[in-house]
C-alpha cells in the first residue's frame, strides 16, 4: 500500500510539472526553465518550514510566488528572441537558477498534502475560457492574435508567472514528499520531463498530461524496473514514435471532441425523470 501511496504522490508532482510548462507551450513557446523554477519553489518553501516553523500551505503559496517572480525574469526575452534561441537561453537560465542552491541543503519534515486536483481544475477551466482561447491564439499565429488587438507582452508573460507559479507548488510538494533536496535533482533531465508530458499527451485538454506521467512514470519507470537502463532507451524511442504517429499529442483536438460527444451522448440518453 505505502508503494502505491509513493506512486501517487510522485505522478501528483510530475503532473504539475508538466502542467507548469502546458501554460507556457500554449503561446507556442518552448522553455526549459521549468525544473529551475521548480527548485525556487522547493527551496523556499522549504526553508519557510524547516527554518522558520511555517505552516506548509502558506509555505506552498509564498514559493510559488518567488517562483512565478522569477518566471517573469524568464519571460520578458521571450519577446524578443524565440525558436532555437529561447529554447537555449531558458536552459541556460534554469541552470543557473539549479547551481545557486549549491550549497543549500534541506532536511525536512514529511507531508502528504497536495494540489494535483486543484491545479488540473484551474487549468481546465482556463481552456474553456475566453483566456484560454487568447492563449491558443498568440500559440497558433502572433501576427495574427497581435491584429485583432491581443498585447503579446501581456499574454506571455503571464502565461510564464502562471506557470512558474505552478512549477513552484509542485516544487513545495516535491520537497516536503522526498524529504530531502539538493539541487541535483533539478537537472536537465526535469526540464525535459516538463515539457515532454504536455507535449507527449497534447495540447487541447490538461487530462492530455496526467495520462502521459501515467504511463512515463507509472509504466515506463515503475513497472518496467527490471529494464533498468534501458528504459532510458525506451523512453527515447517513445517520444520518436509518438512525433510521427500522434504528432498532436495521445489527447488531440479529435480525440477529446469525440470522447465529449460520446458522454455528451450518454447524458441526453438518461434524461432526468
Amino acid at each position: 500500500m505505502e508503494f502505491y501511496l509513493g506512486l501517487t504522490q510522485i505522478i501528483g508532482v510530475h503532473t504539475i510539472l508538466g502542467l507548469s510548462a502546458y501554460v507556457i507551450l500554449q503561446t507556442g513557446q518552448v522553455t526549459m526553465a521549468q525544473a529551475g523554477l521548480v527548485s525556487v519553489g522547493a527551496y523556499v518553501a522549504a526553508m519557510l518550514t524547516a527554518m522558520v516553523g511555517w505552516h506548509i500551505i502558506p509555505a506552498m503559496l509564498i514559493g510559488g510566488l518567488a517562483a512565478s517572480a522569477v518566471a517573469c525574469i524568464v519571460g520578458f526575452p521571450a519577446l524578443r528572441i524565440r525558436g532555437l534561441m529561447f529554447v537555449v537561453a531558458t536552459l541556460a537560465f534554469g541552470e543557473f537558477v539549479r547551481l545557486f542552491w549549491f550549497n543549500f541543503t534541506f532536511q525536512i519534515d514529511k507531508s502528504g498534502e497536495f494540489f494535483v486536483i486543484l491545479v488540473m481544475a484551474v487549468l481546465s477551466w482556463i481552456d474553456r475560457s475566453k483566456a484560454g482561447a487568447v492563449l491558443r491564439a498568440v500559440g497558433e499565429d502572433e501576427v495574427a492574435a497581435q491584429s485583432v488587438g491581443i498585447n503579446l507582452t501581456v499574454v506571455k508573460v503571464s502565461a510564464f508567472a502562471v506557470g512558474g507559479f505552478i512549477a513552484g507548488i509542485g516544487g513545495a510538494l516535491y520537497a516536503h514528499y522526498t524529504t530531502h533536496i539538493e539541487q541535483e535533482n533539478f537537472g536537465i533531465l526535469l526540464a525535459t520531463f516538463a515539457i515532454a508530458y504536455p507535449l507527449l499527451g497534447g495540447l487541447s485538454n490538461v487530462f492530455g498530461t496526467l495520462i502521459a506521467v501515467i504511463f512515463i512514470q507509472g509504466f515506463i519507470i515503475e513497472v518496467l524496473r527490471f529494464l533498468g537502463d534501458w528504459r532510458n532507451l525506451l523512453y527515447g524511442l517513445l517520444i520518436v514514435v509518438a512525433m510521427n504517429v500522434r504528432p498532436r499529442g495521445l489527447l488531440d483536438d479529435k480525440l477529446s471532441t469525440h470522447i465529449k460527444n460520446i458522454f455528451k451522448s450518454k447524458k441526453r440518453s438518461f434524461p432526468d425523470a
